[in-house]
């Protein structure tokens, strides 16, 4: 039975393994691009400061929980010490909620950015909207901070109660029995999904329907114009992100569910897309921004050639 838990986790820190590092390759690529931009310019403008902050979330998300990985199958003990599974729960919890902000910030931006409607309150938004990016980037980093807090107080009560912690995924993973308090917690984090994801399929919804009436209003010529194409590539990057989105919402709900449970392979399944996430949709937004996809190019003819 050893041999088939340390087997287990062994194979598990190699698939987390695989997916962590490139994502977090990926990730950085597109912070080093921008930071470039930004040195050179010395100015970003409001789709790049999301970019930014996403990727620097991304790439904390998925250094904590490779991290987390590495402890449980190498150092399993340590993660009994109080102090030590409070911290990981406390800074995974915060990274993973600022990715889902923001990616819902970003999501939310190129509606409104691209986007054709004529009510008054869109217009106001889309006049409004680069001013306003830094400050949803902020709301967002509070949200998050918020739950990280959350969780910390959480795992506080739960040690001054003497509950046992059993650490096998993520930030909420302990053996809390179903009390009322505990619950409250649960709703908490179920609202802040269906929030998040409420946002993405909104600003998807939306996209779609101007995309709709463009090119109904386009037909009658055989030329594509800019808004087209602009159309069409923000759909795709935010059509593909909906999908993603929708599946990494299952797996979180189902991250809750599964909590008490130990179906190990389901775990497992589960562990594996919300590791791969962060990388594919970022790799997405690679090729559907012009900037990053030239210096993607770029990199990889310098490496060819070489």
């Amino acid at each position: 039975q050893q041999f088939n838990v340390t087997s287990y986790g062994a194979m598990t820190l190699a698939i987390i393994s695989l997916e962590a590092f490139p994502g977090m390759w990926i990730n950085a690529f597109i912070v080093g691009v921008l930071c470039i931009a930004w040195v050179k310019k010395k100015t970003l403008n409001s789709n790049e400061k999301i970019l930014l902050l996403l990727g620097c979330s991304r790439i904390s998300l998925l250094c904590f929980t490779w991290v987390y990985h590495v402890i449980s199958v190498i150092y399993p003990n340590y993660l009994y010490a109080h102090t030590i599974i409070q911290l990981l729960a406390t800074f995974q919890t915060f990274f993973n909620y600022s990715n889902l902000w923001v990616s819902a910030c970003l999501c939310s931006f190129y509606c409104i950015k691209i986007a054709n409607f004529r009510n008054k309150f869109f217009i106001y938004l889309k006049v409004k909207i680069d001013r306003m990016v830094s400050w949803l980037l902020l709301v967002s980093e509070i949200v998050a901070l918020a739950m990280g807090i959350v969780i910390y107080d959480l795992m506080e009560t739960a040690q001054s109660k003497n509950l046992t912690f059993t650490c096998q995924e993520n930030f909420w993973e302990a053996r809390i029995r179903k009390d009322k308090h505990s619950s409250s917690y649960f709703f908490l984090i179920g609202f802040e999904y269906a929030a998040s994801f409420l946002a993405v399929f909104f600003s998807a919804v939306f996209l779609l329907f101007s995309l709709w009436r463009h090119k109904c209003t386009m037909q009658t010529s055989s030329m594509k114009d800019l808004s087209t194409d602009a159309h069409i590539r923000a759909m795709k990057s935010v059509l593909s992100f909906l999908v993603m989105y929708s599946i990494n919402f299952v797996c979180l709900i189902l991250t809750m569910i599964y909590a008490t449970n130990d179906e190990n392979a389901i775990r497992l399944l589960i562990s594996m897309y919300l590791c791969a996430f962060p990388g594919v949709h970022s790799l997405i937004l690679i090729f559907s921004n012009p900037k990053l996809e030239k210096a993607q190019l770029k990199m990889l003819s310098g490496v060819k050639c070489e």
